[in-house]
């Protein structure tokens, strides 16, 4: 499975993006989903995570009641809806699938897309 991400771009402290995942294959629906991002100078750090059919969702702290992960298994897609975004949101946003249930932390994630980067001017 691969994924493709979009939506990045600069924005202004305060503002909203949507980050988009396709993925390519027709096991989409059997991963759990996450999206997990990396700062310059950072290693990776877990965003959310979403269940194989949608009905679990999990957060880091940092951006709990800010940002909402979903998916759509019938077009193999998952997002990442980001609002009230802060300049320490700056970093390359990647989604990733993983085989095992729940995942939360970055080393949970076995497949991963290229990135795509996110950058909230103060």
């Amino acid at each position: 499975v691969q994924f493709v991400e979009s939506g990045g771009g600069l924005v202004q402290a305060g503002g909203s993006l949507r980050l988009s995942c396709a993925a390519s294959g027709r096991t989409f629906s059997m991963y759990p989903m996450g999206w997990l991002r990396q700062a310059p100078g950072k290693g990776r750090e877990f965003v959310a995570s979403i269940s194989k059919t949608g009905g679990t969702t999990y957060y880091a702290d940092s951006v709990t009641d800010r940002f909402t992960i979903s998916r759509d298994n019938a077009n193999n897609a998952v997002y990442l809806q980001m609002n009230s975004l802060k300049p320490e949101d700056t970093a390359v946003y990647y989604c990733a699938a993983a085989e095992r249930m729940a995942p939360k932390v970055p080393s949970d994630f076995n497949y991963w897309g290229q990135g795509t980067q996110v950058t909230v001017s103060s």
